[in-house]
């Protein structure tokens, strides 16, 4: 009788080890896919974009509904104290998008924790650090677009308005630019200092009263009355775009540079994306 024949002992290999990780463009589609299938989102963009808009114009429409009434001094001067460019891209304007912006950042991940889909998520992709990267970067590309397409609009629609008084600069005026990327740029940044409140705290309500209070309430808090309160200010989103955007500013105890509101933008970007992309993996789900 023939022995029975043994196999050699081998360990058991993993179903899944010659799977390849998923690569970065992959977790980046599958964040534009989730994007854009909600509905929601696009709604709240237009929603946005017309607000801040309708601002915008209605501030330059007002002035050419009343220019007869300026006297030749008061027109003579409009241009030279900068009124264009600050009709352009209005503080209200400004103050709609930073508080829209931001829960539109908060809503991407709070979405998910809501609906208890972020487990899934991580189920598949492990790699939490890669998965929240993605979402920030996608994020920030929606969002850079938007701002732009609203900025520019906001400048090419006013200054065609009050170019019909012969009031309106080009893009080339001294500042234009400036105004236009400031404004432009705020978008991202406000959407991923949303994003980074929502994956800290998680929670609706909480989530959205923080970030009212920082994109918001704590400009209003300091002055420039204080060197202290000065330099708190100026690190503020807020401040750092009425730099940027606002031309004639009057003087003040304690002044800034443009490079320095410029380096608060990118502060802001850098910590609020290390914020999201680091927490989330050291907190349980």
């Amino acid at each position: 009788m023939t022995p029975p024949t043994t196999l050699p002992d081998t360990p058991a290999r993993d179903l899944g080890a010659g799977e390849p990780g998923a690569r970065f463009l992959d977790l980046a589609a599958a964040e534009w896919i989730k994007l854009r299938s909600l509905r929601s989102t696009w709604t709240a963009y237009g929603a946005t974009a017309l607000a801040v808009i309708a601002f915008n114009a209605g501030t330059a429409y007002d002035t050419y509904s009343y220019w007869p009434a300026r006297s030749a001094a008061e027109r003579d001067e409009f241009v030279r104290n900068g009124i264009p460019l600050q009709e352009a891209f209005t503080a209200n304007a400004a103050v709609v998008m930073m508080l829209a912006l931001v829960a539109v950042g908060a809503v991407t991940i709070l979405g998910e924790y809501g609906t208890g889909t972020i487990r899934t998520t991580f189920a598949a992709v492990p790699a939490r650090r890669s998965v929240m990267a993605a979402k920030a970067a996608v994020l920030a590309a929606v969002t850079t677009a938007f701002g732009a397409v609203v900025a520019g609009a906001s400048f090419a629609l006013t200054q065609a308005i009050l170019g019909a008084r012969d009031a309106g600069v080009p893009i080339s005026h001294p500042g234009a630019l400036a105004l236009v990327l400031a404004s432009a740029l705020l978008a991202p940044v406000c959407a991923l200092t949303g994003m980074a409140i929502g994956s800290v705290i998680r929670r609706t309500a909480a989530t959205m009263t923080v970030s009212v209070v920082v994109v918001l309430v704590l400009p209003l808090v300091f002055s420039d009355d204080r060197h202290w309160s000065a330099v708190a200010g100026h690190a503020t989103l807020y401040q750092a775009w009425l730099r940027l955007a606002e031309a004639g500013l009057p003087p003040t105890a304690y002044p800034w540079t443009a490079a320095g509101a410029w380096t608060v933008y990118a502060v802001w970007a850098g910590a609020a994306t290390a914020l999201a992309v680091t927490g989330v993996h050291r907190r349980d789900q």
